[in-house]
């Protein structure tokens, strides 16, 4: 069944039919048959090793091998050539696209693997840090608006660690919503945009920061919330078991 020819389950053809003839010496929990679990096991581990590369799993090391290629993008020829920031937006583009599918693959096809937990958190952040690292150092954006996007990335997935003891923090429709300001105004910040288009950017990255700040209080919130509540489990339970 796993696919594993006979020699590497530990034997001959000629043996396992020895083996499973009636009134053979040696039943099932025989010494010999140890080989064939060893070969099945081999074969689970190959199944299980090639369910890495799924769709959703290389859909999120695109976004890894983008960050690089965007960075490079960025910063060639000073950073003004207008078009390598065009390549550069299509870059981080392509990376945005890829996170709102691998997600929802992962879950709806069932292809969710431990590689995709701590990937697909990683590169989410290091495309957008990348681009706001980028768009400060050339002056385009203020530090502070990236400290604090940056900050409070950083924060809600150190608060998600500490509190994972306790339960998960499910993401709301206000950290959407956020996720999809940031990366239309970085987007927009990107490419050399002038007049009132540039104008119009400003404003989308202050609702993009505005949502950053309150979407993380919120996720503040509910990290106390669900710390007390797991206190309170514990000790009900604690309790319990001593009546």
């Amino acid at each position: 069944m796993t696919g594993v020819p006979a020699s590497a389950a530990g034997g001959s053809p000629g043996a396992k039919g020895a083996t499973g003839a009636p009134g053979a010496s040696g039943a099932s929990g025989a010494p010999g048959d140890a080989k064939p679990a060893r070969g099945g096991k081999l074969g689970a581990a190959a199944v299980n090793q090639a369910s890495l590369w799924n769709i959703a799993n290389i859909l999120t090391m695109i976004r890894l091998v983008l960050v690089p290629g965007f960075v490079a993008l960025m910063l060639a020829d000073g950073g003004y050539d207008p078009a390598m920031r065009a390549w550069a937006w299509a870059a981080f583009a392509v990376a945005m696209i890829t996170d709102i599918f691998d997600g929802h693959l992962a879950r709806t096809y069932n292809l969710v693997t431990d590689f995709g937990k701590i990937a697909d958190p990683i590169a989410d952040k290091a495309i957008m840090g990348a681009a706001l690292i980028c768009l400060s150092a050339l002056g385009d954006l203020p530090w502070w608006v990236t400290f604090v996007i940056l900050g409070r990335e950083l924060g809600v997935t150190l608060l998600r660690f500490i509190v994972i003891r306790y339960g998960v923090i499910p993401a709301s429709r206000g950290g959407k919503l956020k996720t999809l300001a940031q990366g239309t105004a970085v987007g927009m910040y990107i490419l050399a945009l002038t007049g009132a288009l540039a104008t119009l950017r400003f404003w989308v990255m202050a609702v993009a920061v505005i949502l950053t700040v309150v979407t993380g209080l919120d996720y503040v919130r509910q990290a106390v919330v669900l710390r007390r509540q797991g206190i309170a489990e514990r000790r009900a339970a604690a309790a319990e078991a001593e009546r």
